[in-house]
């Protein structure tokens, strides 16, 4: 609606009202906006991104919850952790002689009536827990990181990196961070577009009642039974609501802290390969070997499913940590992928862990809630599992379930989630670290390898490299891998598929334990290997650089 003036920030509600007032005027009938909309997200949408409005609106977390303003214009980042049902509610009504209407609000403008011209809508609620409780739009502000490995505090520059404005996040909810979560209400929106466990970012009115108090003697007629088991376990004053004008699926671009204006030019990805892989062998106490594999496995991602195999993961073990190596170098892997990856968590297993940790998501029919899990994670997750603690003992019923769940998680790529009644195997995508004193028997990784730092020297980063690397990871990965029909690049990959066929027949003849699952992971090697070149298919060269690395971890091996 161009030329109209609407105070979209701090009176998105005026606007709603205004727009449906004029819709009304023109003719239209209240009961066809059921589900529908009249005009008043388009003007959001106008003001949001053809009149760059989305940077003025504040982003609502634990902090800006104290000044954020009741029935103002807000955005929350989070990830779907329970879908709610669906909530009827009076949508718009008579007021006299003038239509009125109660979208994108908890409580009527005006007095209302239980009176024949009442329209009854639906809405859909979400509860979503965020990604990040504090500001990783902005750049670090230091020139350099320094990453020593050790366990002392960090200065408080150094804080706005390694904590404050890196892209790191814990999904799982804690209460000593104080993560603020919300319940959306989301309108004229098909299912199919929300999904459990993504993560999106929702725009609209946010409204929280401090005052609260809850009186069961007051029912909410025009509501289905569904509020009473599950809205009185979700007070306003414990957790805001939102009412959604616009929401979209977020990527790991947007949560880059800067985005760099970078080509990914052969020359140019190059360049950040090799300064990204020089940054790993640093933090790897100078283990090439190591970095190499470090660098693929943070290449990997579930791109496609045949029956049950999760095809383009590839899990890391490396072993040989012992408990006084582990502390050091857990923590220095720990923070490097902190600053570089968007969604991060570790785990310590050990025996008492698993014998009373609740990995699973599970719902609880007194409340209708989903009860998170630890290994209810966003897509594109990572984790790090310290086994280096792990002694041995005896696993109870939870710890063998828990054992199972892991095991699961890391060869499937899914978690199970207990509906007491059912199970029900969720695809995941979540990159798997393990570190561990020998070959874990519970998380059973792609590759183990023997990990031999040299090493452990300080290391300096730059925030411009270090935004390279998030930009190389973050684009890298998102690459199609396919053939282009070039005449000449199609001989390539035929002399390549060739070379390939013929080296894995002989590897199979000269070690007979050679499996589909080994031939599996070194294809997933090579298409990762030619990924992190910025290339779309696997050369020779590459398929070369592949086999050379699978020799020097056998080598290990032995």
């Amino acid at each position: 609606m161009v030329g109209v003036a609407y105070d979209c920030l701090a009176n998105p509600l005026g606007a709603v009202r205004s727009t449906f007032g004029k819709a009304i005027a023109s003719g239209s009938d209240p009961a066809s906006f059921s589900g529908k909309d009249w005009g008043a997200v388009d003007v959001f949408r106008s003001f949001l991104y053809d009149d760059g409005g989305l940077s003025q609106v504040p982003l609502l977390n634990s902090a800006s919850i104290r000044w954020v303003q009741p029935n103002t214009l807000v955005r929350f980042r989070g990830m779907i952790q329970d879908m709610l049902g669906n909530e009827f509610y009076v949508g718009a009504y008579k007021d006299g002689s003038v239509w009125r209407t109660n979208k994108f609000t908890d409580v009527p403008q005006f007095p209302m009536d239980s009176k024949p011209d009442m329209r009854l809508w639906e809405r859909r609620m979400i509860y979503c827990i965020p990604v990040s409780d504090d500001g990783i739009e902005g750049s670090p502000s230091p020139k350099k990181l320094k990453e020593n490995g050790h366990s002392s505090l960090p200065t408080p520059s150094q804080q706005s990196i390694t904590e404050g404005t890196s892209s790191s996040v814990i999904m799982v909810p804690d209460v000593d961070r104080d993560l603020l979560p919300c319940l959306i209400k989301i309108y004229d929106c098909p299912e199919s577009d929300l999904k459990l466990n993504e993560v999106f970012e929702f725009v609209g009115v946010f409204t929280f009642d401090s005052e609260f108090k809850e009186d069961k003697d007051v029912s909410d007629d025009f509501t289905n039974g569904f509020s009473e088991d599950v809205l009185v376990h979700l007070p306003p004053n414990k957790v805001p609501r939102l009412h959604c004008f616009i929401h979209r699926k977020l990527a790991v671009h947007d949560f880059l802290p800067c985005s760099p204006t970078i080509e990914p030019k052969p020359n140019v990805v190059k360049e950040i390969r090799e300064s990204f892989l020089r940054h790993l062998t640093a933090v790897l106490g100078n283990d090439g070997i190591a970095a190499n594999f470090m660098l693929l496995h943070l290449m990997s991602m579930v791109y496609s499913r045949v029956e049950t195999v999760a095809v383009g993961k590839l899990s890391l073990n490396l072993t040989c940590l012992s408990k006084e190596s582990a502390p050091v170098f857990g923590t220095r892997i720990g923070r490097a992928l902190k600053n570089l990856l968007p969604f991060t968590q570790c785990i310590s297993v050990t025996v008492d862990y698993l014998n009373t940790a609740s990995l699973a998501p599970r719902k609880d029919y007194e409340t209708s809630r989903l009860i998170t899990g630890a290994l209810q994670l966003a897509e594109g997750s990572h984790m790090i599992f310290d086994e280096t603690r792990l002694e041995a003992g005896i696993l109870n019923s939870v710890g063998v379930e828990n054992a199972r769940l892991l095991k699961t998680l890391i060869e499937l790529q899914k978690v199970e989630y207990d509906f007491k009644f059912y199970k029900l195997d969720m695809p995941a995508d979540i990159q798997i670290l393990v570190l561990s004193e020998g070959k874990s028997n519970i998380l059973l990784a792609d590759v183990v390898l023997p990990f031999h730092p040299s090493s452990v020297a300080s290391v300096d980063i730059t925030a411009e490299a270090l935004e390279a690397w998030r930009w190389y990871l973050a684009t890298l990965r998102s690459l199609p891998h396919s053939i282009e029909p070039e005449i000449q690049k199609l001989m390539s990959l035929s002399e390549t598929l060739q070379v390939m066929e013929n080296d894995l027949v002989e590897a199979r003849q000269e070690d007979r334990t050679l499996g589909t699952q080994d031939f599996s992971r070194l294809l997933t090697m090579g298409r990762l290997m030619s990924m992190s070149f910025g290339e779309t298919s696997l050369s020779l060269e590459h398929w070369q650089m592949v086999k050379e690395l699978e020799r020097l971890r056998r080598e290990r091996l032995k």
